[in-house]
């Protein structure tokens, strides 16, 4: 936090803050603060801080100081308007706003034109010259001040408002003239009295310190705490709040508002990119509720202020030196400044603009890689609609939001969450979104609306989350009480399966093929850049992977368990195999042949197993180590749970009480059914596996290792470069691993001799275990490589059965706020992350050149591959298809670092 922080001052002036203030002032306010020093048109006002949320949050009340600290800058206000809070003649009106650290778009609570009353809105009429803008904006206040200070139903207040606009024949607000306004305004105030069991606040103080209070209060709202979930915020930063003078842009037709982006935010092109709304107050644009025109737009309606705002912008992204999303308002032709910050963007936006500004050289290379995510090149890497299918074509809206969606229709967010969870997907069919609705657009594989723009909630949280969204599609007849859409004499019924392309804006009955992405074609070695628009997203990918590449530490391996999957991974960009898992070689027709091995009752039938299975193994080897040559394969070997090759016992016992209920027992199953008792497990992941298995069978890992040392001297007598390692799996002790290596150090000496080869073997165990953990050093002694093993690592520091937890109460773990995220998808730093950092420094304590890597999923996960590169691994596996996103989060954990030693 800046060192302008003064932990006794709860308030400050817009004069007195700047950008790098977000923990103390939120960003909407340290971004106000900063506008207002760069010399632009943004009204006054002043913010107040993160930490007073806190303290009320905590202790149920503001802080003691902050009631007089808001009456001084309140003074200081009224002072330089010329005009107070409230008086009748000539009201001062404020908006009192919230302002996390980091963007919660229509999250918190938002309480405009405060200063209103019975009293004052004469005044305001008589000074603005015109009656209904004064009424409008009062019925304005008393229905967002009802809804979100005084809990009042805000559909109460929508269906007042339909019905006013029905009595007149009229379909938008603006129609509604001064008189019906003042109905409306009375109506609204009877809703006030009725639902919250008290009248409207008339003292302008006390709407504004209730307002302050709601705002605090918003920021642990149900919808503001699962956003933040969503995107890992975490939840005791508080909000700030920032009270501004009101400026209007429902003032009439030379009056409006709008948002701008200073570059498309849905594909990252330089251009004019908008909504502006004539004669509206700023939440009628993002809320959806009237359909904007595009912001080129207001060059024919006002040019002075286009010009104007065109040249803003400039600024802001040369100052910000990056995508600017603006909100501004123009008050009878003068442009006003609301709020900016660096916006949201798609995936493919977030690549393009990295490039684009390295290109103007607004930025360099290294915080180029910074401006983007692992997260966001998946969301590049899922399929797209096929140009060529079939389609039949429903209506076109707003690309909003890119990617393919395909669902069945659900017009309201409890069926989107209750068809989601019994494994449906759909697409969530609204006339507008607003936060109530953010559980099922998380729910939902993409989101349609027949109102609103790119800059609409529903399009502005789905970029956020990463979601397909098209919307204002406005051939769409959306009725949500009817569960139906109609589009040309079409009905679309509750159920029925649409497609939704949210980079075309185009909407499908039925479901649409989908192909490869070009991102994916591209590290498949299939597409290269070229002129259009997905070539120039895949330079833009390229770009940017080339320099991750040259600067990361990490190198990147994938768990892959035969040539077709090491061939993929390889052309993905993986740097060797860090996990071959020969278990899984053992499936299908070769399950009876293990079935037989850990069934023998002799050492003739045991030696007759193994025998069969030797070249086998050796087959699969020799593949996988072609198809990897020159590059490091780590072979793990068996570790299956033991009942993944036993028969069912449930179906076993069935089968032979039925026989013998029938007097025809096999004797085979009757024998069989015996050894499966005897080998029972109650907790088979806790059980006989791993390197418990290679001890208590004789052969079994002499087998295996045998089948490696005879591939990899068949490869290298190939004149290929085979670089195996050996893996232990679940060793717990030293003594474990010292047993089977010394068995593993014979066998491979006999290859050498019988083939004349030399092979460079090396073998290594992995750390899945606590104790492993906890006993390192000592394990050190006996291994030349670890590989963490950080889902099974997990499960036991944890105490969880990673088969079973994950349905039963992790997802009332994540609703409580116990955890933020599965441990079993982003690694849990405090409990896990720390044995695998103080076992890698026991290790190579012991053994300074020991290669450290890790081989659980972790190792795709973008903020578990930052870990790693912290704690100094040597390389992370993961699946093929992950192994982009690794390497990009490798490059940009080693240029953070970078740039952190440079600070």
């Amino acid at each position: 936090m800046s060192e302008n922080k003064d932990p006794q001052k709860f308030v400050y002036d817009f004069t007195e803050g700047n950008k790098d203030l977000k923990d103390l002032l939120g960003g909407k306010g340290a971004n106000l603060a900063e506008m207002t020093n760069l010399g632009l048109p943004v009204p006054p006002g002043f913010t107040i801080t993160t930490e007073a949320c806190k303290v009320y949050l905590e202790s149920g009340q503001a802080p003691k100081a902050l009631r007089d600290e808001v009456s001084a800058h309140l003074a200081a206000l009224e002072e330089r308007m010329g005009k107070k809070l409230g008086q009748a003649d000539d009201p001062l009106l404020v908006s009192v706003r919230s302002g996390a650290k980091f963007s919660m778009p229509g999250m918190m609570d938002t309480v405009l034109n405060i200063g209103l009353s019975d009293a004052s809105v004469a005044g305001l009429a008589t000074q603005s010259g015109d009656e209904r803008f004064a009424w409008d904006s009062y019925r304005r206040l008393i229905q967002m001040f009802g809804k979100t200070v005084l809990g009042v139903d805000g559909d109460l207040f929508e269906e007042a408002l339909e019905d006013a606009k029905a009595a007149k024949k009229v379909t938008v607000d603006t129609d509604l003239a001064a008189a019906d306004l003042k109905k409306l305004v009375k109506q609204f105030k009877k809703i006030v009295q009725d639902q919250a069991g008290r009248e409207f606040p008339q003292d302008a103080r006390e709407q504004m310190d209730l307002a302050i209070n709601a705002v605090f209060d918003s920021w642990n709202t149900d919808r503001a705490k699962l956003y933040r979930r969503q995107e890992r915020i975490p939840g005791d930063l508080g909000t700030a709040v920032n009270v501004c003078s009101m400026v209007f842009g429902n003032l009439g037709p030379d009056s409006g508002t709008g948002v701008a982006f200073t570059r498309d935010p849905a594909s990252g092109h330089q251009g004019v990119y908008g909504d502006y709304l004539q004669n509206a107050q700023g939440e009628d644009v993002v809320a959806g509720i009237r359909n904007t025109v595009p912001l080129a737009d207001l060059e024919s309606i006002d040019k002075k202020s286009y010009d104007q705002l065109m040249g803003i912008m400039e600024t802001l992204e040369n100052h910000y030196k990056d995508l600017c999303d603006i909100e501004f308002t123009i008050e009878r032709g003068q442009l006003w400044m609301l709020q900016t910050r660096v916006g949201k963007r798609t995936a493919g936006a977030a690549f393009r603009i990295a490039t684009q500004l390295v290109d103007q050289g607004l930025i360099d290379e290294a915080e180029a890689l910074q401006r983007v995510n692992g997260a966001q090149l998946a969301q590049l890497m899922f399929p797209r609609f096929d140009d060529e299918a079939k389609t039949e074509l429903l209506g076109r809206g707003i690309a909003a939001s890119p990617g393919a969606a395909v669902g069945k229709a659900v017009f309201d967010s409890y069926t989107a969450i209750k068809w989601s969870r019994s494994g449906e997907k759909v697409i969530l069919i609204r006339r507008e979104t607003n936060p109530d609705d953010l559980e099922g657009m998380i729910a939902a594989e993409g989101i349609l609306t027949s109102r609103g723009g790119k800059t609409s909630h529903a399009a502005v949280v789905a970029r956020g989350m990463g979601k397909t969204c098209v919307c204002g599609a406005e051939d769409l007849e959306v009725d949500t009480k009817r569960r139906r859409m109609t589009v040309g004499g079409k009905v679309i019924e509750e159920g029925d399966l649409v497609s939704i392309d949210g980079s075309t804006g185009k909407v499908y009955l039925g479901e649409v093929p989908v192909v490869p992405s070009p991102v994916v074609e591209y590290f498949e070695g299939r597409m290269h850049a070229g002129a259009d628009d997905a070539d120039e997203l895949v330079a833009a990918v390229h770009r940017i992977m080339a320099y991750a590449d040259r600067v990361r530490r990490l190198r990147v391996r994938a768990n892959a368990d035969n040539a077709e999957d090491a061939l993929r991974a390889r052309r993905f960009g993986a740097q060797g195999i860090g996990l071959c898992r020969t278990e899984h070689m053992f499936l299908g027709e070769r399950r009876e042949m293990v079935e037989k091995l850990i069934l023998a009752d002799t050492d003739d039938e045991r030696e007759s197993a193994l025998a069969a299975l030797l070249p086998l193994q050796k087959a699969d080897f020799i593949e996988l180590f072609e198809s990897m040559d020159g590059l490091p394969v780590t072979v793990r070997l068996l570790d299956p749970p033991l009942h993944e090759f036993l028969p069912d016992i449930t179906e076993l016992s069935v089968r032979v009480a039925l026989a013998e209920s029938r007097k025809d027992a096999n004797e085979n199953d009757l024998r069989l059914l015996q050894a499966v008792h005897k080998l029972h497990e109650q907790n088979p992941m806790l059980g006989l596996r791993g390197v418990r298995l290679g001890l208590v069978i004789p052969g079994l890992f002499a087998m295996q290792v045998r089948a490696i040392a005879e591939a990899a001297a068949h490869r290298k007598n190939a004149k290929g470069d085979p670089r195996a390692e050996i893996m232990i799996p679940l060793v717990g002790t030293v003594q474990e691993l010292e047993i089977v290596r010394e068995e593993a150090d014979q066998v491979i000496a006999e290859v050498q001799a019988a083939t004349g080869t030399d092979l460079k073997l090396t073998i290594g165990t992995m750390i899945e275990l606590p104790r492993a953990a906890l006993t390192a050093a000592q394990i050190a002694e006996a291994a030349q490589f670890f590989s963490f093993g950080t889902n099974d690592l997990t499960q036991t520091v944890w105490g969880f059965s990673r088969d079973d937890v994950e349905a039963s109460f992790f997802t009332a773990y994540l609703e409580k706020g116990i955890f933020g995220v599965s441990p079993f998808e982003t690694i849990d730093k405090d409990g896990v992350g720390s044995l695998v950092r103080s076992a890698a420094e026991a290790g190579r304590a012991t053994r300074p050149d020991l290669k450290l890597g890790v081989c659980g999923e972790h190792g795709g996960d973008p903020e578990s591959v930052h870990f790693f590169h912290e704690v100094g691994l040597d390389y992370v596996s993961c699946s093929p298809f992950r192994i982009p996103v690794a390497r990009l989060e490798a490059g940009r954990a080693a240029a953070g670092a970078r740039a952190s030693d440079s600070r």
